[in-house]
């Protein structure tokens, strides 16, 4: 299972185009069913694995079209905090008949602002049957995300706890045990006149909202700071 992995603990983030299909892997890692509610934010849940511990980080639908960009910076705020010090794997869960161009355009985006190694540590889960696989991988959006993942992927049909461990574990020993690291972005500490954040927490806030605004995931007008807490950003890479 996890036997590849050098840390004592495993973060993975679920990531994809699909809820029910995201909680249906996660419940699988997890071996028990504990995302059986589509969230209003970024889920984490933990649980041992053999002496080890494994924390997956659900997430809200990042890849709607409709989704405004307050909650879209709020839901990548939150991701940040709940996989703080960083994730080793994110686990891409796509339904390729359902995945489109745009989508795959915002979920390269969205990995882009936690780190330019973000497909190093990216694994893609494949939702159809195997036996209809074949014909969907003529699916551009979804060939182009296994090729930015170092051809790393596997089919949901008949896959069992075991095997989705040990692809996980793989994935993270490939990397050597390092996670994907979140550091603060420099930026100036004043606050303006009657701001109740402390510094830290501004220094957050802007810099998650410009580093959507440059990811250019969508055009912003105004954005208000009533974010989650967070002490750390993207957009480094450590062990």
């Amino acid at each position: 299972l996890l036997f590849f992995v050098s840390v004592s603990e495993l973060r993975v983030v679920l990531l994809g185009n699909s809820w029910s299909e995201r909680s249906s892997v996660g419940n699988l890692i997890l071996g028990k069913t504990v995302f059986n509610k589509a969230p209003e934010c970024c889920v984490k849940i933990s649980g041992p694995v053999e002496e080890k511990k494994i924390v997956v980080i659900n997430t809200p639908d990042l890849l709607d079209p409709n989704i405004s960009e307050h909650k879209l910076t709020e839901f990548i705020q939150d991701c940040v905090r709940l996989s703080d010090p960083g994730p080793h794997v994110f686990l891409l869960v796509l339904q390729p008949e359902d995945f489109t161009e745009e989508q795959k355009l915002k979920l390269c985006r969205v990995l882009q602002l936690f780190s330019d190694r973000s497909f190093d540590h990216s694994l893609v889960l494949i939702s159809t049957p195997r036996e209809e696989s074949s014909g969907l991988m003529e699916n551009s959006p979804l060939k182009d995300m296994i090729v930015k993942c170092r051809y790393r992927y596997l089919t949901q049909k008949n896959l069992d706890r075991a095997e989705l461990l040990t692809r996980l574990g793989q994935t993270a020993k490939e990397n050597n045990g390092e996670h994907v690291c979140h550091e603060r972005f420099e930026e100036p500490e004043e606050t303006l006149p009657g701001d109740h954040q402390n510094p830290k927490q501004q220094r957050t806030t802007t810099s998650i909202t410009d580093a959507v605004k440059a990811a250019g995931l969508h055009e912003f007008k105004q954005m208000t700071p009533q974010l989650s807490h967070c002490e750390k950003n993207p957009l480094s890479y450590s062990k």
